[in-house]
């Protein structure tokens, strides 16, 4: 499954890929050595695919990008936020399955 609906977000293009998008955002806060987050990886990419033009769904890895998880505090990884119209919608943390995602990517439609 290929990441080509992802988007791929840094510090610096946060605010305007998410928080000023034009859809619903579900980012995916993760890094490389984390096993969970490889784990619901292909997940994300479906949704990504499954939602194209619903809800924009973007990767941040944390350690290339520290300064957008920490103002949201994320603490843990892998961390989902839903943002829509800049806010926060919705926030889990962990490797959850893709029922619990699709629930989450509702509150938003």
């Amino acid at each position: 499954m290929s990441d080509d609906k992802v988007l791929h977000v840094k510090d610096s293009t946060f605010d305007t890929e998410v928080l000023n998008g034009p859809l619903p955002c579900l980012v995916d806060f993760w890094a490389p050595w984390c096993g969970p987050c490889k784990a619901i990886g292909p997940v994300i990419s479906e949704l990504a695919a499954q939602f194209e033009g619903q809800v924009a769904v973007a990767k941040m890895n944390v350690d290339d990008s520290p300064a957008t998880p920490g103002k949201y505090g994320i603490r843990a990884i892998p961390t989902l936020i839903l943002f829509k119209g800049g806010k926060v919608v919705d926030q889990i943390t962990g490797a959850v399955g893709k029922t619990q995602l699709l629930a989450m990517i509702q509150k938003a439609l």
